[in-house]
């Protein structure tokens, strides 16, 4: 059967998402979002992974590849993700199934890895509450090797040696997770790590529980006080002997680093972890957004200072190790820096010989608190902004109430979380992180931007733009989309594969069997992508050639017949359609023109 063109088939844009979903709230006011989003890219991530590239870096070499991906890939693909969250004003399931209906798996796989990460992440804002708590304590307890948990080969003093350990190493390991020797050995569950665990995701619940009207009044508050702390860290640092040469050691470069590809690779995947590209929640609080917002501006403000807190973070972060490196008598190339170990084992332990020590450990740890709160909050969004498009009627007639879902969300990330909590919980929070936040989120971004910058193209996505702030994006933001990060992401994912090492955690390699359920962890969002492809051929109308040429049609879901619609389900409740072999497309134009 010939489609053919049907122009009294064709509604404007508007009437279409009215008839979507009626009621779909925004934010109180626009700086919310910008706040939001800011909260979301700024994580803990900035104040432990950038620094730590950084340092192995070559310190101020790294800067170099930074900035410029920062130009290249993380302002345009985050300028990309906020126009088609805007534009079409749902999560990213809904979203990337209107752009590219073959590739819409990658919006279920958004969906996907936002929900097994907020599982562990909130393991780390455990971490976090549970440092403030003892950092009420005089003296500190990692302060002295006078504890009943410490060993006979602890130390008072900053350590570079392998045969003994400092009290703020015993401390995280044995005081705090009490850690087995091995993922073989499961250990009990840790009681007070699994009540701040609940106290946590409470935290989390009364953040979130009202939408976006809930959240805009939080990020007030955790986007901003982190910087205040910052500031006042970075000040109280810079006055420590030695902090001048951990600055000196951060911000020179030692050039001969910028020969390796891994530094350029680093620094690219910093930029897309941080920035949060492929993740979705970024694209979902912009679903929120007035149809008439100035997409560019929140991405500039938003990437921008994403950028400038790890610098901040960088400086704050160097000074201590430079202060360690003084009471250590090493170089700061010499000190023993690595990931989660920097803000709970190093830091600390800086903290421990600062005069105020409580003063301080209580501002840095309530910093990351606030720090991690915003980045959690937004994966669970994430969540409950993708199912509340997509079964919104079946939702309120289980739950009564949005807030009831998302307590039940909560609930089940909470015991989910578990096993992170238990003795072995952290090498099970090692083996989710790699093969989630490494694997996973390479192949979902490789894939997010074949569907929107090629398959939707970058002509729609200007006249989209253009539709909604009256102007549009300028050669460069073109040339980006179209060639320059399409090769990046491509180059990214290559080496990503070529240098993949499995998943270990200090001196400890998982074994085989913990790698294949590495492997299924990540193929749990994976999957989407083939899923998602297979539906789509499968619900489409006629023979191989024209499914396929559909499934590349934007909107070719979005007509009469649904596909997520619940069979019998009434009306009024949000869905994805599939075009019935009796209804007709609107000319190309029309899509470009109307929708």
């Amino acid at each position: 059967m010939e489609f053919r063109p049907k122009r009294a088939a064709v509604m404007s844009k508007e009437e279409v998402m009215d008839q979507q979903q009626p009621s779909r709230p925004t934010w109180s006011r626009q700086i919310e979002f910008t706040l939001a989003g800011i909260g979301c890219a700024v994580g803990l991530g900035n104040v432990w992974r950038f620094p730590y590239l950084c340092y192995r870096s070559g310190g101020g070499a790294f800067l170099v590849p930074y900035l410029l991906m920062l130009v290249v890939l993380g302002i345009p693909l985050l300028y990309m993700e906020l126009t088609v969250g805007q534009y079409t004003r749902r999560g990213p399931v809904h979203a990337l199934a209107t752009v590219c209906p073959l590739l819409k798996g990658v919006g279920m796989a958004s969906v996907a890895i936002s929900f097994i990460m907020c599982t562990y992440y909130n393991v780390v804002i455990t971490w976090a509450l549970y440092y403030l708590f003892s950092s009420f304590q005089a003296p500190l307890p990692w302060q002295s090797c006078n504890n009943t948990w410490n060993t006979p080969n602890c130390t008072d003093h900053a350590t570079n040696s392998s045969y003994s350990s400092t009290a703020s190493q015993e401390f995280f390991k044995y005081k705090m997770l009490g850690q087995t020797n091995g993922v073989e050995e499961t250990g009990t569950l840790r009681w007070e790590l699994f009540l701040i665990l609940i106290l946590a995701w409470i935290l989390i619940y009364l953040c979130i529980f009202k939408g976006v009207k809930s959240t805009g009044k939080v990020v007030y508050f955790t986007a901003l006080f982190p910087y205040v702390i910052l500031i006042a860290l970075l000040i109280n640092n810079v006055q420590l002997p030695g902090a001048s040469e951990g600055i000196a050691f951060f911000i020179v470069p030692e050039w001969d680093k910028l020969r390796s590809v891994e530094v350029w690779v680093n620094a690219a995947a910093q930029i897309f972890n941080s920035i949060g590209i492929g993740f979705g929640s970024l694209l979902a609080m912009s679903s929120y957004n007035s149809f008439n917002n100035n997409v560019l501006k929140d991405t500039l403000f938003i990437s921008i200072t994403n950028s400038l807190t790890s610098i901040l973070a960088g400086f704050v972060i160097f000074s201590a190790f430079g202060y360690m490196s003084y009471l250590q008598g090493i170089p700061v190339s010499q000190l023993a820096v690595d990931g989660p170990g920097l803000v709970f084992v190093v830091y600390p332990q800086a903290f421990a010989n600062m005069p105020v020590s409580q003063l301080w450990a209580v501002l840095f740890f309530f910093m990351l608190l606030c720090l991690g709160l915003d980045s959690e909050f937004a994966m669970v969004e994430v969540l409950v902004t993708s199912f509340m498009d997509q079964f919104y009627q079946r939702v309120i007639r289980i739950f009564k109430r949005q807030e009831l879902f998302v307590l039940a969300i909560c609930g089940v990330a909470l015991l989910l979380g578990i096993p992170c909590v238990m003795q072995v919980g952290i090498f099970v929070f090692q083996l989710m992180d790699h093969y989630t936040a490494i694997v996973s989120i390479m192949f979902l971004a490789f894939f997010e931007i074949i569907a929107v910058c090629w398959s939707y193209g970058v002509k729609r996505l200007s006249s989209n733009l253009e539709e909604m702030t009256g102007r549009k994006p300028n050669i460069f933001f073109r040339l980006c989309w179209l060639v320059v990060d399409p090769v990046l992401i491509t180059v990214i994912l290559i080496f990503s594969i070529i240098q993949f090492r499995p998943a270990r955690y200090g001196d400890y390699v998982f074994p085989p069997w913990a790698q294949g359920v590495g492997w299924v962890i990540a193929l749990a969002s994976i999957i989407w992508i083939p899923l998602g492809a297979i539906h789509t051929l499968w619900v489409l109308p006629g023979s191989l050639m024209k499914k396929l040429k559909l499934s590349i049609t934007p909107y070719a879901l979005n007509e009469t017949e649904g596909l997520y619609k619940e069979r019998g389900g009434g009306t009024g409740e949000p869905s994805i359609s599939v075009i019935s072999s009796n209804t007709s497309l609107p000319e190309k134009s029309q899509f470009e023109t109307n929708f």
